[in-house]
């Protein structure tokens, strides 16, 4: 019942704001003379409140380094046809060498109304998720999204477009609709099994809009227990809304999972009793952002979020476990100018119970981080 109460309330309260938030890839190109050069890198720095070490010594670590660091070459090609190629090249929090992060070719024969992509791009799942990388409210997105909307990119086909000014209302409608691999990032599967992912946004006044997303796929090939084929799967489904007005934005999204076995790329296995069949978790959580935009360039935000893992097993600041998840994150956004951007938060972490043991431990953060868009 208050799955339901707190569903119906983000749809009665909250909606999404950004004209680019169906755009497939980080950055558009600004014009149709030959190949642009585009990116934009992001420095961090964090610091983390761990609490005490063993011997009493305060546990606060910090550290410096490259959130995102993305350069990318876009373009078109007469007549209607684009493409877009971007790499990432910082190795982040956890390392790494740089890979390729979005490359797909776009035709478009019918203008805004209907455009076919092949490639490698986003998957056309939930608002925060695509919301590109430059233009988040905050500097994480919420684990909810974290954990239930990937894989975040894929190889694939899919087909999108816009009302573009239909019945005299402009972007009346926004959708994506996407064949998947569901194998993830620079992952090349011969596998039967496709994920069927889906976006649609409604916008009957230019200061609202509403959406929901679906994705649904078979995970890896059947598995025999007890005698009987048991197939993995992954659902998830969203809901979405946004308010813009007067500067003021209010932003929300509740998103609902269920995994059928170990599913990869997002959420995993906790351990529950399944008598033999392939263990299945029902997952969901939600956000909430308000934000104000100031005539100085200045916007504080507050944002809420929650996510229930049914038990799963998932990561959080480097600590894995199978309980709830809430996070109060206080922001100020800073626009030096309109390619440079600074946001501080602060995220407050709270965790749920484990039959009635509550499990808070010390794991608030602070973030600082600085954007260059090019």
């Amino acid at each position: 019942m208050k799955k339901v109460i707190l569903l119906i309330g983000l749809i009665v309260i909250f909606a999404s704001n950004s004209n680019s938030i169906f755009a497939q890839g980080c950055v558009e190109a600004s014009s149709d003379d030959g190949p642009q050069l585009v990116g934009y890198i992001q420095p961090q720095f964090n610091y983390y409140m761990f609490g005490d070490k063993d011997n009493g010594d305060a546990n606060k670590p910090s550290t410096f380094f490259f959130k995102r660091a993305r350069v990318g070459i876009v373009g078109s090609i007469p007549y209607d046809i684009s493409y877009y190629v971007m790499a990432e090249f910082s190795p982040g929090l956890k390392g790494g060498s740089p890979y390729l992060l979005d490359a797909f070719v776009t035709y478009a024969p019918f203008g805004k109304y209907l455009k076919f992509s092949l490639g490698q791009f986003k998957s056309p799942f939930s608002l925060e998720l695509n919301t590109p990388c430059y233009a988040l409210h905050t500097i994480n997105r919420s684990t909810v999204v974290n954990q239930l909307a990937g894989p975040f990119r894929d190889m694939g086909l899919m087909l999108l477009g816009s009302s573009d000014s239909l019945f005299g209302m402009k972007d009346l409608f926004t959708y994506q609709f996407a064949i998947m691999n569901g194998t993830g990032i620079n992952k090349i599967d011969d596998n039967q099994n496709k994920d069927i992912v889906a976006r649609l946004v409604i916008s009957p006044w230019e200061w609202i809009k509403v959406g929901g997303s679906y994705r649904t796929g078979l995970v890896e090939e059947q598995v025999m227990i007890n005698n009987v084929w048991e197939q993995k799967k992954r659902t998830r489904t969203s809901v979405e809304l946004t308010l813009e007005k007067w500067n003021i934005m209010v932003q929300g999204e509740y998103i609902m999972g269920q995994n059928i076995g170990d599913v990869a790329s997002d959420g995993g296995c906790g351990g529950k009793a399944t008598n033999g069949a392939l263990p299945e978790y029902n997952m969901d959580g939600f956000w909430v952002a308000a934000m104000y935009r100031t005539p100085w360039n200045l916007q504080p935000i507050v944002k809420y979020e929650t996510f229930n893992p049914d038990g799963a097993t998932y990561t959080y600041f480097d600590k894995v476990h199978t309980y709830e998840q809430n996070t109060m994150t206080f922001g100020l956004n800073y626009w030096i100018n309109d390619w440079t951007r600074v946001q501080v938060n602060y995220l407050y972490n709270s965790e749920g119970k484990t039959n009635g043991v509550v499990n808070e431990y010390d794991n608030d953060a602070v973030m600082i981080q600085v954007q260059a868009k090019f």
